[in-house]
């Protein structure tokens, strides 16, 4: 070994920590930063609005699609501030993308291009989001104009509040894209992850108020509490399993070189929707019981259709039998529905019979195709019935026990899955680390003495 070679080996493994893994450091400080940022964006206001007609406006309708998508936007719905929209714009983009890519010849072309392929496709992603953004900016703004929530009305308020919204929308998506390059996890997971998260103080804090006010005894919220935690595990334990089914690779021959047989495995898992279900299921549950109760109403003097659109909201409001039985309903329509989009059996398939790969004891292509598409539908099945578990266990234990716990099983399956991600990547930002270091050397040390 030469003594510059030997002389930098010793220096990497006397290295103090922050040089050591210095990378990673910076990746987990640029991911606060982020978050940091993203967090003061939320409390700037959007011009024009009565903040006292907005907070009036916004315990009147408690319950509805509204607590959904200020929970997205981390209170900045509540708030009203230029991130009022959050990223369900870009969410929503993506999901119609990913729809349009198994409808659309050109775009199901453009995924299997690569990497090129890819690039175009976020490139339709960003185009929905301005379009999306722009018309709910909109939308919101005449809402809010509509309940008297604005100082102002006409071009005055929309031009300023709806090119807020929308510039609040599109640096969002900018930064989770940036969180993604130069940070550790994926973006726009981590921006919900802190959206929700920060709201954790207040909900203990009701919690632990509650038993102050004796609305709740204390050993209940202890075994809530227990309750909870047993919830969290089996949330990890489901979100890690998978059925490995078996693969096999044939002996072939290319040239001279003779390659011998391999076993693998193809891991499916059991909720391979994650939890896109749970946001659809919300989102389209809570929008018509938010219309019923804006624009119906309770007077017996009023028309038939405000007083029909009434007893819709009460009828469809959380935790209400109805609601509970469509809810369930709709998560495990969109288990399905999102699990065809994201794994097909026959692609899967093809893939394998190209690659020399098969499944022992079954025939490659058509049938192959067939004994997974069976496997899978029994995973989802079991998938769509844990995520409704979790979804409606919150509302059946706060209307049947009297429980004030306010974090939903939506929100409690976004924290659990985005830190399970969070802490898969570092340990790979970790593992290649370490494999660099290694390999760098053992290239110093396979040089000769000089």
């Amino acid at each position: 070994m030469s003594p510059s070679s030997s002389g930098h080996v010793n220096m990497m493994k006397g290295q103090p920590f922050h040089v050591k893994y210095r990378e990673i450091i910076n990746r987990l400080l640029f991911l606060i930063g982020a978050l940091v940022v993203f967090r003061l964006g939320s409390h700037i206001p959007l011009p024009g609005i009565d903040n006292v007609a907005l907070e009036r406006f916004f315990k009147a309708n408690e319950g509805t699609f509204l607590g959904l998508f200020n929970m997205f936007s981390g209170g900045a719905l509540q708030r009203m501030s230029i991130l009022a929209l959050g990223i369900m714009p870009y969410i929503s983009a993506s999901i119609i993308v990913q729809l349009l890519t198994t409808v659309v010849p050109s775009l199901e072309a453009l995924k299997k291009e690569g990497e090129q392929g890819k690039r175009k496709i976020n490139q339709y992603t960003r185009y929905g989001t301005l379009g999306l953004a722009l018309v709910q900016g909109v939308g919101m703004c005449a809402g809010l104009i509509s309940q008297g929530i604005t100082l102002s009305s006409g071009l005055a308020f929309y031009i300023p509040a709806v090119t807020s919204l929308v510039a609040g929308t599109m640096f969002l998506m900018w930064l989770g894209e940036q969180i993604t390059e130069r940070g550790v996890g994926n973006g726009i997971s981590m921006i919900i992850f802190a959206g929700i998260v920060a709201a954790l103080p207040n909900t203990v804090i009701q919690s632990f108020s509650s038993v102050e006010q004796g609305q709740t005894s204390l050993i209940g919220l202890a075994v809530f509490g227990l309750l909870s935690l047993a919830v969290l595990a089996a949330i990890v334990f489901i979100e890690k399993a998978q059925r490995r089914i078996p693969v096999n690779y044939a002996q072939k021959q290319q040239g001279r070189r003779i390659f011998t047989a391999q076993q693998t495995h193809l891991p499916l898992k059991i909720n391979m929707a994650g939890v896109i279900p749970a946001i659809f299921a919300s989102s389209l549950l809570l929008f018509p019981a938010s219309l019923g109760q804006w624009l119906g109403s309770a007077d017996p003097n009023a028309g038939i259709v405000k007083r029909t659109l009434q007893d819709l909201a009460l009828v469809l409001s959380p935790g209400q039998p109805l609601y509970l039985v469509l809810f369930a309903a709709l998560i495990i329509f969109f288990c399905y529905f999102y699990t065809a989009l994201v794994f097909s059996p026959k692609e899967v398939s093809e893939n394998l019979k190209r690659s020399g790969a098969y499944v022992p004891g079954i025939r490659p292509g058509e049938q192959t195709a067939r004994y997974l598409d069976h496997i899978l539908n029994r995973l989802t099945f079991i998938g769509a019935i844990y995520i409704t578990v979790i979804c409606l266990m919150p509302m059946i234990l706060q209307s049947s026990f009297g429980i004030p716990f306010h974090l939903g099983g939506t929100s409690l399956l976004i924290v659990v899955v985005v830190v399970m991600d969070f802490m898969a990547q570092l340990q790979a930002h970790l593992t290649s680390h370490q494999y660099d270091n290694q390999s760098l050397m053992r290239k110093s040390s396979a040089h000769p003495k000089g």
